[in-house]
């Protein structure tokens, strides 16, 4: 029995790392024609588009591998069914039971891959990616600071706290220098936003100028200002759940919580993550179900298809509730766990009916 395990898990395997490979490929030509409007701006070139694109692979393989396992397990299985191989194991005495173990186990090695991708490859080589392409396009700004945003533009310095939305900015402080470096003015505003066209409006903003003199302080419900600061450039040392792992994730909420504020985007993005990882394991054995059917003499694009529908199905709940479960007040741990849960179903039933 344990030669025919190895024989499943490697099967499974192998054809799991070519369908990785063509999605792979394909996500990477996607990718590098979305930066086709990016190239030529400041100093980012196609060189440099193509190196951003490899640098993100690896948090496009953290999103895609659940789908790539369902379809290489299916073409795998569906393979083995058409040489009747499948039909000689069973006779043979093999349980659907211990088909599942060897394909749970074949889906624990992938779930394993994509915990370490996620958690110590990704982040880095995504936020080192993001920081390439961004100082490229804007060469002519400065940039410093972990814990917040510090960005020099000119003899202007622009300080953020925090990001609340996209493009929308809390605890923004504006530094002003004259010649010979010369403090001119400090202004602090509550919240900001930035447009497309680069234009900070800054709401409740408090000014102290200062001149030879005295100083004076003013406060404004709102302030225009022009800047070459967009909100692509400040968004690099805001935190993004996408770029974080999962103890990052989950000690970056705790922080939140301690301080009153709302850590709902990172909770959410830590239990989808761990329930991706999870349905690795589900959507391996999902494919048990099919490749026993008559159906496995239809040849192995119908395998591909249906793995590709409820891959694509699996995704797009997942993104469905990410983004618009917080709207209707759904815990972030129901909002993560709904879509593997009702895959888990569809395969509990699957596999009850074969067995």
């Amino acid at each position: 029995m344990k030669v025919l395990g190895n024989y499943i898990v490697r099967t499974v395997l192998s054809y799991t790392a070519l369908v990785t490979l063509v999605l792979m490929a394909l996500g990477a030509l996607f990718l590098f024609i979305g930066q086709q409007n990016d190239i030529g701006k400041g100093s980012y070139n196609s060189t440099q588009a193509m190196v951003f694109v490899l640098l993100s692979l690896p948090s496009y393989l953290c999103q895609m591998l659940p789908v790539a396992a369902l379809i290489g397990a299916l073409l795998g299985l569906g393979n083995l069914a058409r040489g009747s191989e499948i039909v000689v194991m069973r006779a043979s005495g093999t349980t659907t039971v211990q088909f599942c173990r060897w394909l749970g186990f074949a889906g624990l090695l992938l779930a394993t891959l994509m915990f370490l991708v996620g958690e110590y490859v990704a982040p880095p080589l995504g936020k080192f990616g993001r920081q390439m392409k961004i100082f490229s396009k804007n060469s002519e700004l400065s940039f410093a600071g972990d814990g917040g945003t510090w960005v020099r533009d000119g003899d202007t310095i622009i300080s953020v706290d925090e990001q609340s939305a996209t493009a929308r900015y809390s605890g923004v402080q504006v530094f002003r220098f004259g010649p010979s470096r010369k403090l001119l003015s400090v202004g602090r505003a509550e919240t900001a936003s930035v447009g497309e066209d680069k234009r900070w409006q800054l709401q409740n903003y408090a000014e102290t100028t200062f001149a030879d003199a005295g100083t004076t302080a003013s406060l404004e419900a709102g302030r225009a200002v022009s800047s070459t600061v967009s909100a692509e450039f400040l968004g690099l040392a805001v935190i993004s759940p996408d770029t974080m792992g999962l103890r990052d994730l989950l000690s970056y909420a705790d922080h939140l919580k301690h301080n009153d504020l709302d850590a709902s985007r990172f909770e959410t993005a830590f239990w989808s993550r761990v329930a991706r990882i999870a349905a690795l394991v589900i959507v391996v054995m999902l494919a048990w179900p099919f490749a026993v059917r008559p159906m496995r003499s239809s040849g192995q694009g119908v395998y591909a298809v249906i793995g590709i529908m409820i891959g694509a199905a699996f995704v797009l709940l997942s993104q469905t509730l990410e983004s618009g479960g917080q709207l209707f007040g759904m815990a972030p741990w129901l909002i993560g766990w709904i879509p593997t849960a009702l895959l888990g179903t569809l395969t509990g039933v699957l596999l009850w009916r074969t067995r």
